[in-house]
């Protein structure tokens, strides 16, 4: 973690959810600082998308419990369309572009904080260098793309906002593995860029690989947290999430 600065950028404390009687997330303290990459990592179900939504307000009616703060400022009350503006962005499990426009439009849409033209434009070429299939198909509309490509746009569309926090929820999920390998590629070099990073992410291997730190979250609680590099070499996440 050396030069990275201990500055929280998003702190969860003692986060409860609960959906009538079923306890999505059941008290869970969890940290994200400044320039960090971290992996919140868990079986389906284990809470992990339920937390994520908590933090950007968009759950279901629901109890919520607890205190989100971001760049510290309590998220109580914060609608979710304030969150781009203070520079939070979410790239939500399911991809969720907007089929009807083209890939220009959504790239375009993610800037929509934005009144820098011509770096507006730098970006969206920037894009479609990371992402030359998106360029071949700029004018297309975004529901006839493949789901690893409207997964790349859901990507380059939050990273339009120039976010000071990206949350991805399953990246990697239903994809082919070329297609894992060039989004996690992207991962790694956005963070590498500065920008913090919370990952959801059921591969927990390549979630751990990319990451400076790690949870583990297990039937609404966080069962454990470490250094990714020592979580990849721990017995019990092996056994439990690694396959070995």
């Amino acid at each position: 973690m050396s030069g990275l600065a201990n500055t929280n950028v998003l702190k969860i404390s003692g986060l409860k959810v609960a959906y009538g009687g079923i306890k999505a997330v059941k008290g869970i303290d969890l940290e994200v600082n400044q320039g960090e990459l971290v992996a919140l990592i868990g079986a389906n179900g284990a809470g992990k998308t339920t937390t994520l939504k908590a933090i950007t307000g968009t759950l279901p009616e629901c109890k919520v419990e607890g205190v989100i703060t971001y760049q510290g400022e309590s998220m109580k009350g914060a609608k979710s369309f304030h969150l781009v503006e203070r520079k939070l962005a979410m790239v939500p499990e399911g991809r969720g572009v907007f089929t009807r426009m083209t890939i220009e439009e959504n790239l375009m849409m993610g800037a929509f904080t934005r009144n820098d033209k011509a770096g507006i434009e730098a970006d969206v070429a920037k894009w479609f260098d990371v992402f030359p299939r998106l360029k071949e198909r700029a004018q297309q509309l975004a529901g006839t793309l493949s789901g690893g490509e409207q997964q790349m746009l859901a990507m380059a569309r939050a990273l339009m906002s120039h976010p000071k926090l990206l949350l991805l929820d399953e990246p990697s999920m239903g994809l082919s593995p070329i297609m894992v390998d060039k989004i996690f590629e992207v991962i790694r070099n956005v963070s590498a860029e500065g920008i913090t990073v919370l990952l959801v992410e059921q591969n927990a291997k390549l979630a751990l690989q990319a990451a400076h730190r790690g949870y583990v979250m297990d039937s609404g609680t966080i069962t454990m947290t470490g250094q990714a590099s020592a979580m990849l070499d721990d017995p019990r996440v092996k056994a439990a999430y690694l396959g070995e």
